[in-house]
């Protein structure tokens, strides 16, 4: 593999925002009169956009809503996670993101955030941590409607990263992506793309046997072992 572009997941990889989804979901349910449950969101809502996680954990409660209902839910929750991280003294970011994201300026790679978070949200995330400079692309919860595991936030971002650079002529078996959930990896799988599980959310054991690698810490990652092993492989074949 010639890597050309790693292609990063948000939550849960840059940011530990777990508790801050989690409070989000449960105060929908709550407007809804419907009483929170402490497994819903790992079960139905880890790995997915707005979109997906609203409309299946009411539809598990019994209620369908129509996609204009939607669109307020998802709004009414984009609001409150922005108001949210505004108000934090300190982002709860995972340790050494920053390093390893410098760390990757020498290399000549194309990088990409791909998120079901909204374009503000993580745009304001980036400009706090002081590295929004170096994503060429992010792909963000209203640029794309099917969200993972469909592997359209991946293909989009491609085309993203090619129209930007029309040099760059970037194919799916050129990107790393980095996921912290098997929903995400299978997205990355689906769009031909090699992968990376980081155990920020999931035990090792779990990722391990979806993901190409696995890792506990982004650190731990070494790209040059990777492509050599995956050039050895693809000479095999």
């Amino acid at each position: 593999m010639v890597l050309k572009a790693v292609l990063f997941d948000f939550s849960g990889v840059i940011i530990n925002d777990e508790k801050i989804q989690k409070k989000l979901i449960d105060d929908l349910l709550l407007a809804e009169n419907l009483r929170p449950s402490g497994k819903e969101y790992q079960e139905i809502c880890l790995g997915k956009n707005d979109l997906s996680s609203f409309r299946d954990i009411l539809a598990k409660r019994g209620r369908i809503i129509s996609d204009e209902y939607l669109d307020k839910l998802i709004k009414k929750r984009s609001d409150g996670y922005y108001k949210i991280v505004q108000e934090m003294s300190e982002l709860p970011i995972y340790d050494k993101v920053i390093e390893f994201i410098l760390s990757l300026q020498t290399r000549n790679l194309s990088l990409a955030m791909v998120t079901g978070l909204f374009n503000r949200e993580v745009e304001y995330i980036l400009n706090r941590m002081n590295i929004r400079q170096y994503f060429n692309v992010i792909v963000a919860g209203e640029d794309i409607k099917l969200g993972k595991p469909s592997p359209s936030c991946y293909l989009w971002a491609i085309k993203k990263l090619n129209q930007q650079n029309l040099n760059l002529y970037l194919e799916a078996s050129q990107c790393l992506v980095i996921e912290d959930t098997p929903i995400g990896i299978k997205a990355a799988k689906n769009a031909g793309m090699s992968v990376v599980g980081v155990t920020n959310t999931y035990p090792f054991h779990i990722l391990h046997r979806q993901a190409n690698w696995c890792v506990d810490h982004l650190m731990e990652l070494d790209l040059d072992w990777i492509s050599d092993q995956t050039e050895k492989s693809s000479t095999m074949i």
